[in-house]
């Protein structure tokens, strides 16, 4: 049995719960950015400095709770970790909507972040689980499309809630979605597929042998420090650092980017801010397809990230004075950023066994995290520094370019062969 055809429904019954889970994550996350351009600054007396920092504490609790989170969905269970996540960064994303000063906004930001930072290696590492080698890249795409698909409805829907309630509200309402799926998300999930009352025998044993084989084919590591030392993970967890700076920089000001360049309002700002998402969704998508059936994961991966720093200095070079280029310039540095997202992760348990992969998918994505807490907070202190997003076009336009070098200094995984004659391995 081929592992294409290998129980055709995990697709149909896993890939939803993935979606929608890191859909709602992402969405408490992001949401803070619609309340920076809708004047909870003014409200609770925060200066443009201290805006920025408060929208990048978020990321600082992420980086330093990703590898604990981890280990326990490597070693124990995804299921029962974000169960008690959904919970939790529910009930902190509706706290939001409280909060009446500095310091309690700070402290609820940081708790978000560690609450939610075992997500996406937790998710990951499900997916592993669940999914073979030809199939990992789509699969991941269908996980991390709840990135860009959730800030491209949330940027209607918080522009409606804010016009017609406030940024308080917003929160409150937004964070309950989370807390109603984890009672769906525990009755759902199953960690493992011998868990899966709806496999056959047949279909569990013929993916554990797929699964297995495919570990044959990679170096044995024997623990996280000797994975960790490996020159590739330290090499994507740089990359990943300076691809992020360019995302959430993005991510996290480009609603007050728009209104400050056309002094729009909320609902006008939150439809031109989903365009650069719809694109992203369609290009992550085919990107995905194209790397599965290459098995090239690199080709996939630089190309769109150099296309993405050309876009943010062509913003530069147009300038404010031409808003609809440079709008249209915003809208493909957003797509092209997005797009490789589902091949870069597949790389990580193509070259490292089941033991360890885990371990430094988490130890990338804190060095994410932490490239996510720079990039936000700079972008957000040159914006209200200089009164014009130029200077952050050429920040973001930088560190996208240094993450092109990164990816491709990357060598090739060891001990392993093309699938089939004239594909390359990452």
């Amino acid at each position: 049995m081929k592992s294409q055809t290998i129980a055709p429904k995990r697709w149909w019954y896993i890939m939803p719960i993935v979606f929608i889970t890191y859909s709602l994550a992402y969405l408490d996350r992001a949401n803070f950015s619609f309340a920076s351009a809708a004047g909870i600054n003014d409200d609770l007396g925060i200066t443009k400095g201290m805006s920025s920092l408060l929208g990048a504490l978020f990321f600082l609790g992420y980086f330093f709770f990703q590898i604990p989170g981890a280990v326990y969905a490597e070693r124990r269970s995804v299921k029962k970790l974000i169960f008690w996540c959904l919970i939790l960064w529910g009930g902190c994303a509706s706290l939001t909507g409280i909060v009446s000063n500095i310091p309690m906004l700070a402290a609820i930001r940081f708790v978000l972040g560690v609450v939610e930072a075992a997500v996406m290696p937790a998710m990951l590492i499900y997916i592993s689980n669940w999914f073979t080698k030809s199939e990992r890249s789509r699969a991941n795409t269908f996980l991390i499309l709840g990135n860009p698909v959730t800030v491209l409805w949330m940027s209607v829907v918080s522009g409606y809630l804010i016009n017609s309630f406030g940024w308080r509200e917003m929160f409150i309402i937004e964070g309950f979605p989370a807390v109603i799926w984890a009672i769906a998300w525990w009755f759902l999930v199953q960690d493992k597929p011998a868990q899966a009352k709806w496999m056959s025998d047949e279909e569990k044993a013929a993916l554990q042998a797929q699964l297995q084989k495919e570990q044959e084919n990679i170096k044995a590591v024997r623990n996280y420090s000797e994975a960790f030392r490996n020159r590739n993970v330290i090499i994507l967890c740089l990359q990943y650092f300076a691809w992020s700076i360019g995302v959430y920089g993005f991510v996290l000001w480009l609603p007050s980017i728009l209104r400050n360049g056309t002094q729009m309002g909320m609902v006008e700002a939150g439809w031109l801010s989903a365009v650069p998402y719809l694109v992203a969704t369609i290009a992550m998508i085919v990107v995905s397809w194209a790397s599965d059936k290459t098995q090239n994961r690199k080709l996939f991966v630089w190309p769109l990230l150099l296309i993405g720093a050309l876009a943010f200095l062509g913003s530069y070079l147009v300038g404010s004075s031409n808003f609809w280029l440079s709008y249209a310039l915003l809208v493909i540095a957003g797509g092209a950023m997005y797009a490789p997202y589902g091949p870069f992760f597949a790389i990580i348990p193509e070259m490292l066994p089941r033991n360890v992969s885990g371990g430094a998918m988490a130890l990338i994505n804190s060095m994410g995290a932490l490239g996510s807490f720079i990039g936000s907070w700079i972008v957000g202190y040159l914006n209200g520094a200089t009164g014009s997003p130029a200077a952050s076009y050429i920040f973001m336009g930088a560190a996208l370019l240094a993450s092109v070098w990164l990816t491709l200094i990357v060598k090739p995984a060891e001990n392993k062969s093309p699938p089939f004659p004239g594909a390359k391995p990452a």
